[in-house]
């Protein structure tokens, strides 16, 4: 450490690979997770990394080290315990609640109603199709829809626009 103080980039390379099994062993004593200890040794690092300067060469490192990694360990082991107090497994409860993103009344009048506009969709050019499609059956965004047809915002504007004065008159002579 005196040395990577002194900015010897080697030594202080070496230093923090070989800090890595001592640190999981800190871990491990604290009792950490296993899935977790990766997660101590990483922000054990960083805390190393920051206050490097605050090393006493006339102390032991292992101890200055040490009390690094525990106090990592502890933070760790206070964050799964916020997380615990605020999150709750209840398998049950989560195969048993319903999707709120879909509505399947909403899809099934989506549906019927398509079923009388799709010949007057189909009547459409290309583009138009294409425009309502993404923008009005898929409910895309302007942007979604012209990063997927490489039309510009305005194109895809005029397109719809068009297209649904056309879908109008078309619907309009029918009986």
């Amino acid at each position: 450490m005196v040395a990577a103080q002194a900015g010897d980039r080697a030594a202080y390379e070496a230093l923090l690979r070989d800090c890595v099994t001592f640190i999981q062993a800190v871990a491990r004593r604290q009792g950490v997770p296993p899935d977790l200890i990766d997660d101590v040794v990483q922000e054990t690092l960083l805390a190393v990394h920051g206050a490097r300067h605050t090393y006493d060469p006339r102390r032991s490192f292992s101890g200055w080290l040490a009390v690094i990694a525990q106090r990592r360990a502890i933070d760790i082991l206070r964050s799964i315990g916020r997380r615990r107090r605020r999150e709750v497994h209840a398998t049950l409860e989560y195969e048993n609640h319903p999707d709120g993103t879909t509505d399947p009344e909403r899809d099934a009048q989506l549906a019927d109603s398509l079923g009388s506009l799709k010949p007057a969709i189909a009547a459409l050019p290309a583009k138009q199709r294409e425009a309502v499609r993404h923008l009005v059956i898929e409910e895309r965004s302007l942007s979604e829809t012209a990063a997927l047809t490489g039309d510009s915002k305005g194109a895809l504007k005029v397109n719809l626009h068009r297209a649904l004065r056309k879908l109008r008159a078309l619907l309009n002579k029918s009986p």
